[in-house]
């Protein structure tokens, strides 16, 4: 079972929402996920971007692979965690 990391969407005409979420690679872009790891959107100025990253490092670990998109969203948010010295 290939397990991919990738963005289904929901929201409206001309404001998307895309949840992050871990699906079997075969499957339909808005099918059954095995889990819901965040939300993005895109046109949000305040947090466009909730992750809980503790749960992607685990899918992550099981070998699940990211999109390339995910891979920058992900990138993004451990930056955005990342203390500051």
């Amino acid at each position: 079972m290939a397990l991919k990391i990738r963005l289904s969407r929901i929201g409206a005409v001309h404001k998307p929402i895309y949840h992050v979420v871990v699906a079997e690679a075969r499957s339909r872009r808005d099918g059954s996920p095995a889990e819901n790891l965040g939300t993005y959107t895109p046109q949000s100025k305040t947090t466009p971007l909730t992750l809980r990253i503790d749960r992607v490092d685990y899918w992550l670990s099981k070998g699940a692979k990211p999109s390339d998109t995910v891979n920058a969203l992900i990138k993004k948010a451990r930056k955005a965690a990342a203390p500051v010295a």
